[in-house]
């Protein structure tokens, strides 16, 4: 048994595992995903429960069949979750505003303070160039 093999399966079920979080779109399968009602049976409990069903469904653990409101809660949760990280990211947009002006206006400053230390150089210069012509 190669040791490496063993370690690409075991990714492969973590990705399994993990695809099935939320609303699928995939089955491990490779098959599409459909959004299945059950129909009312003879001992039915619950007809017209939806599933989220994969097309090559079979009870044989190896395809998804996951209920409808489980996907959707998950999902919900996920979505709430990165609109509640968004916000604290758009709360922070204002100090970062300000920062960018206190940053505009520093660059602004050192910039002035080169274009005088610039100019002090160039006169310095010039009064070198004068002493060694006398």
């Amino acid at each position: 048994m190669d040791p490496g093999e063993d370690g690409r399966n075991t990714k492969r079920l973590g990705n399994v595992a993990d695809s099935e979080y939320g609303i699928p779109r995939r089955c491990p399968c490779g098959g599409r995903i459909r959004d299945e009602v059950r129909v009312k049976e003879e001992y039915d409990t619950l007809p017209g429960k939806r599933f989220f069903t994969c097309i090559n469904y079979e009870a044989d653990g190896c395809h998804y069949r996951q209920p409808w409101v489980i996907g959707v809660q998950e999902e919900i949760e996920s979505l709430r979750r990165r609109v509640e990280k968004a916000e604290q990211v758009i709360k922070l947009v204002p100090n970062l505003n300000k920062h960018i002006d206190t940053v505009e206006a520093e660059v602004n400053r050192l910039s002035l303070a080169v274009d005088n230390l610039t100019a002090e150089i160039y006169s310095l210069t010039v009064q070198v160039a004068t002493l060694e012509k006398i």
